[in-house]
């Protein structure tokens, strides 16, 4: 596997273009990156042109109309089709999101450039590998967490206002498009827990039915784990749920701030 980055560096190479069926008046071209670990080929850059009367709106459509009609080889992640699973998240036009909710109609006229998530390495395409990411998310303990008894004839409760203030973090998709639009987790990924996996970290402490948010907070008070956030907010600016991760990462600073008072 290799490592993508943007800007595309020189290694890139330009590839085929595949152009429209006959006849095809309103055409717009896609951009791909293509990298195939079975060949010997440095990645490229193949040009799609699509007959967007032929095609819906969304941007995933685009692309299963590529795969569908014009080239079967090309890869990448897709399911759910609703924002929901995460799969499809890219790079489009130079900002990560979801393919399934990237409306074709409002990115800039013109071509469409798709890359993979940046700074993490790639499968295959536009597949990265989430390994690390995902190991990140397991090493939060992303249960709940209790040290008394349950109750013998009912769940756990809380109350709705308790409820509420998980609003705002339970959302998250694990789609990665904040963590791999950071600039920190770039240079830090290793090591810092990046936003994506500091929100549903957030999301843990602010559950009123977990007892071990002292244990939660002593795994994050470290100086790479949390503190490598310089609050950039390119991780609440891409978002595709809206989400804010870097409210929440300076929220659990503040948490372990007033827990030294």
């Amino acid at each position: 596997m290799h490592k993508f980055s943007l800007p595309l560096n020189s290694r890139v190479a330009k590839g085929k273009t595949w152009p429209a069926e006959k006849g095809a008046t309103n055409v717009r071209k896609f951009h791909i990156y293509r990298w195939d670990p079975d060949t010997t080929d440095l990645p490229r850059m193949d040009t799609y042109e699509v007959d967007m009367d032929k095609c819906g709106p969304m941007l995933l459509h685009a692309l299963v109309k590529i795969k569908d009609e014009i080239d079967p080889t090309l890869t990448f992640r897709r399911s759910c089709r609703e924002g929901i699973c995460g799969s499809c998240s890219m790079n489009i036009n130079g900002s990560n999101t979801l393919a399934c909710t990237q409306n074709l109609s409002d990115l800039a006229p013109g071509d469409v450039t798709i890359n993979p998530l940046p700074h993490m390495e790639v499968i295959k395409d536009l597949v990265p590998d989430l390994t690390h990411f995902y190991a990140q998310y397991e090493s939060i303990k992303p249960w709940l967490q209790t040290q008394s008894a349950a109750p013998p004839d009912k769940e756990r409760l809380q109350s709705p206002e308790d409820r509420k203030k998980l609003d705002g973090l339970y959302e998250c998709i694990l789609c990665a498009c904040c963590s791999t639009s950071c600039p920190s987790y770039w240079w830090n990924g290793e090591r810092y827990l990046g936003p994506a996996i500091l929100l549903q970290a957030q999301r843990w402490l602010l559950d009123s039915r977990d007892e071990a948010t002292g244990e939660r907070l002593d795994d994050l008070d470290d100086p790479y784990r949390l503190f490598r956030c310089d609050t950039i907010l390119n991780c609440t600016r891409v978002c595709p749920k809206g989400l804010n991760p870097a409210k929440a990462i300076v929220d659990i600073k503040k948490q372990l701030l007033e827990r030294q008072i």
